[in-house]
């Protein structure tokens, strides 16, 4: 777009501390910290310090030295108080995250990847049991709402650095994706509950950010199918596009005027692209445009990530102020051991990551989707956008009618200036034809003198006119055709819901092509059923890994038996990895059942893709002829308009022309006139004896009548003899040739 619209983003209120037996000053520092991005800092420098001090002193939940640590729920603000140190961690950390998200939502756009990394650390790495805004719910919201925004905060910057369109779609879909997430959580009735009245106004704005930012991919996929000319796929993702926005902006009521502003701003562009883009094609290019659901879907670039956290970063937390009160060994075998639960947590997600590239590849390749391997239900229905377009025509039954009397009136202006043109030009011939025969006569060309004005001036206007004629036939014809091809949809629109359910394209399946089909959709759940499963055990796995704390026992254990305290402790994992074991090796009967069943189905496959094409081309056919229906309208009009002004110069040209020739005419005449008065008079001859018959008396053909011709054509000049009779002066047009 030419410019980028922001929406507002949601940030995070900050917990409120209570009791802590900490240091006074040290607390008021931590607790009350400005907001700004020194209050960041501070906060890093606090959670480091408590994490040394839980290292060294026992403040865990049950432990010698626990104290009671107080901090206010953020949804409800009720104190909630727990003897345990990482509570306070928790919330400092919970803070850390709030406090990115609020720096986040200002103008600036920055540091949701830093909240992103603090609610996750949170999420990973202490009880999920402390409060009800720090549940692994709330948490996993946080997480996919601040990534959302980070995602949002770069699909920004790549539209202002005019980056490909193909990437900022990609970039756009993510968001949508993350936002996706986090609709789901917020959709759960147990999260909805745990925020309360706060859950409404997250809900409706993710709910409009997902259709907005699902608009703004499709725009963007519809330029860059416009930098491929398929002007087809332009005008199927611009019209995506459009749809998408327009829920957005129904789910929009009640968002501040900046999103109003936003959303009009944006429906200018997108709307201004499909017009032109629909325009173009169905004038110019007439492309067909595909359905958008047979075109590759528009996969996400996930091009931001949780920022990792580090408590114990000296570059973040300064010196070890505990340093010298414990010693280091329990802590270096307890890092020992989260080596160890890393690594076994590394080869494990290693075989999952290999198994599960190898299964998105494979239905990839496949392309089957559970959802729309059996569309059967849809051919039961008239689409929606068909209904609208007959209910339209049903209170318009002369659409039709209106359409064919306005193109025969048309026609009818059409023919007579034709008529008029070829008229004039006849005209214009003729006295071309005359004007060369006498100068055929006199041997050269007339004098100018005295001839008729206006035959240049209507010859050029004749070819004037018959230009603009010409050209408007060919605008004419093309306007006969398009009428022709939509006339038949209007009629079939315009009548019973019957005939146009029966113009729709309908499947008919065998038993046995049912059975194939039911049997490939029980083997695509298959594979749904054994995906679950092993994102829930890689789950368990790493909930368990999490939890896994050993420290006490670490304390009490010789530094020669850690290796052996290692390997009994690391057992309590085989259980959950044979179960993953069993998982993935199940993938290759699976996949291999899954092959068969796909090739049985490649027929019926090709059958539902026919007619399923068949389906959306009539569809697409028919909404067209119904929107081309005023365009007609308004053409024909235009048409008409044109042919009356060009008739009516057409016939005044047609009076001018008859004149000019009557004209031409008699110049003619008086021209040849002119030429026998110049010639001299005759030679006097001896008297001839008298005639018998007078000249009129003479019969044509008899030898009086050849010898007065000859004794009066022998006085004529050299020049005139070879006149006909007709153009001889009185009695001499009787005489033979």
């Amino acid at each position: 777009m030419e410019a980028v619209p922001r929406m507002p983003m949601i940030w995070l209120d900050l917990k409120e501390a209570g009791e802590f037996a900490f240091n006074a000053a040290v607390k008021k520092s931590a607790v009350s910290v400005p907001r700004d991005f020194e209050g960041c800092s501070t906060l890093r420098k606090y959670l480091g310090q408590l994490h040394f001090l839980q290292s060294r002193i026992p403040m865990g939940n049950g432990q010698d030295a626990a104290v009671p640590v107080t901090w206010t729920e953020i949804f409800s603000g009720k104190a909630v108080t727990h003897e345990d140190i990482k509570y306070e961690q928790a919330c400092v950390l919970y803070n850390l995250g709030a406090l990115h998200s609020m720096l986040g939502a200002m103008d600036k756009r920055v540091s949701e990847e830093c909240a992103a990394g603090a609610f996750t650390y949170l999420r990973d790495h202490f009880p999920h049991s402390y409060s009800v805004d720090m549940s692994h719910q709330i948490l996993s919201l946080n997480i996919n709402l601040m990534l959302g925004q980070a995602q949002e905060c770069l699909l920004e910057k790549s539209m202002l650095d005019n980056r490909k369109s193909f990437l900022v779609a990609r970039i756009s879909a993510q968001v949508v994706d993350y936002y996706k997430e986090a609709c789901r959580a917020l959709e759960n009735s147990e999260t909805a509950s745990l925020l309360g009245k706060i859950q409404k106004d997250w809900k409706k704005l993710v709910q409009m950010k997902i259709y907005y930012f699902a608009a703004v991919a499709h725009l963007h996929m519809g330029k860059q199918a416009e930098e491929q000319q398929k002007f087809g796929e332009r005008v199927i993702y611009f019209q995506s596009a459009l749809d998408k926005l327009n829920e957005a902006i129904k789910l929009a009521k009640g968002q501040p005027e900046t999103v109003q502003e936003a959303l009009r701003f944006t429906m200018d562009v997108i709307g201004g692209k499909y017009n032109s883009a629909k325009k173009d094609n169905d004038f110019i290019y007439h492309e067909a445009v595909p359905a958008l659901d047979t075109l590759q879907s528009v996969k996400g670039a996930p091009l931001v990530k949780a920022l990792p956290v580090n408590p114990t970063d000296p570059a973040v937390t300064g010196p070890d102020i505990f340093a010298k009160l414990v010693p280091m060994a329990a802590h270096e075998a307890s890092s020992l051991y989260s080596e160890e639960k890393a690594k076994l947590l590394r080869d494990v997600m290693a075989k999952i990551e290999a198994k599960n590239e190898v299964l998105d590849q494979f239905m990839d390749s496949m392309q089957l989707d559970p959802e729309t391997v059996d569309n059967l239900d849809m051919y039961n229905h008239i689409p929606p956008v068909l209904m609208e377009k007959c209910a339209a025509l049903s209170v318009r039954p002369d659409t039709v009618r209106n359409l064919v009397q306005s193109m025969q009136v048309l026609s009818g202006v059409f023919t007579d200036v034709e008529a008029s043109l070829k008229e004039i030009r006849d005209l214009l011939e003729e006295d071309e034809a005359q004007e060369r025969k006498l100068q055929e006569l006199l041997g050269r060309v007339p004098p100018a003198p005295g001839s008729p004005p206006g035959l240049a001036e209507v010859s050029k206007e004749c070819s004037k006119y018959l230009e603009l004629h010409e050209k408007a036939s060919f605008t004419n014809t093309e306007l006969h055709r398009a009428m022709n091809l939509h006339l038949g949809n209007l009629r079939l629109l315009g009548g019973p819901l019957e005939q146009v359910r029966a113009a729709l394209p309908t499947p008919t399946l065998s038993e046995e092509d049912k059975q194939v089909l039911q049997n490939l959709k029980r083997i695509l759940a298959k594979v749904q059923e054994m995906r679950d499963q092993r994102m829930s055990l890689e789950q368990q796995l790493r909930e368990m890994i999490q939890k896994d704390d050993i420290t006490t026992s670490l304390v009490t254990t010789d530094r020669s038996e850690m290796k052996k305290l290692f390997e009994e402790q690391l057992k309590k994992y085989d259980q959950l990895k044979v179960y993953l074991e069993q998982n993935l090796a199940a993938q290759e009967n699976v996949l291999k059942a899954l092959t068969d069943a796909n090739v049985k189905y490649a027929a019926v496959r090709k059958a539902l893709a026919e007619v399923e094409q068949k389906w959306n081309t009539t569809v697409q056919t028919l909404v067209a002829s119904y929107e081309a229906y005023e365009d007609l309208m308004k053409k024909s009009q235009e048409g008409k308009d044109f042919y009356t002004d060009l008739e009516g110069k057409v016939a005044k040209l047609l009076e001018r022309a008859r004149a000019a020739c009557q004209a031409s005419e008699a110049h003619r005449q008086q021209l040849l006139e002119r030429e026998l008065k110049k010639q001299p008079p005759p030679r006097p001859t001896a008297p001839k004896p008298p005639l018998q018959k007078k000249p009129l008396e003479m019969e044509a053909g008899g030898p009086e009548a050849a010898e007065l011709g000859s004794l009066v054509l022998s006085e004529l000049p050299e020049e005139l003899r070879s006149l006909p009779p007709e153009l001889l002066p009185g009695p001499l047009a009787q005489l033979p040739p």
